[in-house]
């Protein structure tokens, strides 16, 4: 299995990171167990969960993955196999969010007991808060990882500025730092992360693992008009992008999907893994069929020509 750093942590990571935001929602647990098994039967290693998923969902709490994935690890002979890295931040419940030492002591216990494990690999801040000093939050995390419950640490969603000021922190106190950033960055969603942010994660070496990076599945290709999305959990999302750029972007995707004998989501997926600071894109899968297909992306290698043709049709 090819391997990339996650930051300086020490930690590795496959070069595809499982998305477990659909544990629970749409894909359910015997379905859940089976992608998980078949993940790590490909030689991959992380998986990626947060507190919240999926509680957006009408009968859902919340904590609703990182229970799957709890119940896959309880079968036994599986923990040591997987990298889990999981979130907390977003509101649980009213006066259950952000990142103050107090919460977050609250939220990790509650995490390790959903995942049914002692340790989480990578824990990360879901979304930055602005009210919590960063001394206090990293302080938080030092004594996670003191205690052996928190192997490294990460950041989601954070901007460019307010990273680099975690980051100073981090080493004026002597504290643990952001090994990783989580932002959403695909092919299509390019501008927030490309600029700054990207190159502040270059110079300081932390581990980029980008969520929505098959754009809510339009980098797929299976949405070409407004009808296609129409009735998807995530139709809403790909309407927006149905526009020129997005059709040149999937008329790109057709052409070097077929000059490199791959399906759409690879290619995407290639792409995203050829980006500077990339460790690994976050995809989620819903069938056994999706997920080798994502897999797959692993093992694609994109030349240089191919490369160009992307980043210039998907160019603002």
């Amino acid at each position: 299995m090819k391997t990339r750093k996650l930051g300086r942590s020490g930690l590795e990571t496959g070069l595809l990171v499982l998305g477990g935001n659909v544990f629970g929602w749409t894909a359910d647990q015997p379905m859940s167990f089976k992608l998980l098994d078949a993940f790590v039967e490909s030689g991959l290693n992380t998986i990626d969960t947060a507190d919240v998923y999926s509680k957006w969902i009408p009968g859902n709490k919340g904590g609703d993955s990182e229970e799957v994935i709890g119940n896959w690890v309880a079968q036994g002979g599986r923990r040591d196999k997987v990298q889990i890295a999981t979130k907390c931040g977003i509101e649980m419940a009213p006066g259950e969010e952000g990142l103050s030492k107090a919460y977050i002591m609250r939220a990790v216990e509650r995490s390790l007991k959903r995942l049914q494990t002692d340790y989480i690999d990578l824990y990360q801040a879901h979304r930055d808060d602005e009210t919590t000093p960063f001394e206090e939050t990293l302080g938080a995390y030092d004594e996670l990882i003191k205690q052996g419950k928190v192997r490294a640490i990460g950041a989601s969603n954070y901007s460019a500025d307010r990273l680099a000021q975690a980051l100073k922190v981090s080493k004026d106190n002597n504290l643990p730092r952001y090994e990783t950033l989580q932002p959403w960055y695909n092919l299509y969603d390019r501008k927030d992360f490309e600029g700054p942010l990207q190159d502040l994660c270059v110079k300081e070496e932390i581990g980029v693992i980008p969520y929505f990076s098959l754009a809510s599945g339009f980098l797929t290709g299976k949405y070409r008009k407004l009808e296609d999305a129409e009735g998807k959990p995530r139709g809403y999302r790909v309407k927006d992008m149905l526009n020129e750029r997005g059709l040149k972007i999937l008329d790109a995707l057709d052409t070097v999907a077929k000059e490199s004998n791959a399906t759409q989501a690879q290619v995407a997926l290639a792409w995203l893994m050829a980006q500077p600071a990339i460790a690994a894109p976050i995809a989620s899968a819903t069938s056994l069929d999706q997920l080798r297909d994502i897999v797959a992306a692993t093992r694609l290698e994109l030349s240089a020509e191919s490369l160009k043709l992307l980043n210039d049709a998907s160019a603002y």
